[in-house]
């Protein structure tokens, strides 16, 4: 990782996936509460993700990710990373919520038999893809927190999944009060507060037709101070 770390606590790469539909009163996004036990974020509503995991990056979910999502996800991170985070946005979707992001497999596309995680997939003839994907924030744990990541968060229609969206019965669990939340009630949820930030960008985009070229922010906190950029 060519990221500078914090002493106190190893920042992780990690990903999140906002999965986002047209409800009857506005957008709605995806959301479930974390344990009261979790190490990370007790009791917080939050949108399904998780750190990267080393089998991510045999996944090839990545080319279809629009080239400026590509590009902007490569800026200050280890080469490659753009394939691996966005495989990882899509396992973490599966994991908490049963959801499968993928498109018909094809004779072409890698075996996926062999890996555990996504059995799933192989099993409905479905490859993982990002293609719908759009690359949205990034943010990194401020220092002294247990633990701490460097967090890419990507938005992606409901359209996208494979199945029933309101079909939950396949999550494992890590995320409780699975339900699709209008984004404005979203707010008066328990939420950490980057989730907050991140839905106030959500919204902005929603409502910008020429949102693919919105820049995305970044709340670097990678040393003492504070940093908010634009990549």
């Amino acid at each position: 990782m060519v990221m500078e770390q914090s002493a106190d606590t190893p920042i992780r790469d990690a990903a999140t996936l906002i999965a986002w539909r047209t409800g009857a009163s506005g957008p709605e996004v995806l959301m479930g509460q974390r344990g009261d036990k979790a190490a990370f974020m007790p009791s917080k509503f939050v949108f399904p993700g998780g750190r990267v995991d080393m089998g991510d990056a045999a996944v090839t979910a990545a080319p279809g990710l629009p080239e400026i999502c590509t590009a902007r996800l490569a800026k200050e991170a280890a080469p490659g990373m753009a394939g691996a985070l966005a495989s990882a946005a899509i396992r973490e979707l599966r994991e908490e919520t049963g959801l499968l992001l993928g498109r018909p497999r094809r004779q072409d596309d890698p075996a996926l038999g062999g890996l555990e995680d996504w059995a799933e997939f192989a099993s409905a003839s479905l490859y993982p893809t990002a293609a719908a994907m759009q690359f949205v924030f990034r943010a990194i744990t401020p220092p002294g927190r247990p633990r701490r990541f460097d967090a890419r968060f990507f938005l992606v229609p409901a359209a996208a999944v494979c199945g029933d969206p309101e079909d939950f019965s396949k999550s494992d669990d890590e995320l409780s009060h699975l339900q699709w939340v209008p984004l404005q009630a979203a707010r008066a949820l328990d939420l950490p507060f980057i989730t907050g930030i991140v839905l106030s960008e959500v919204a902005a985009r929603l409502a910008d037709a020429a949102a693919d070229a919105r820049p995305v922010p970044f709340f670097d906190n990678r040393g003492q101070h504070s940093r908010f950029l634009m990549l």
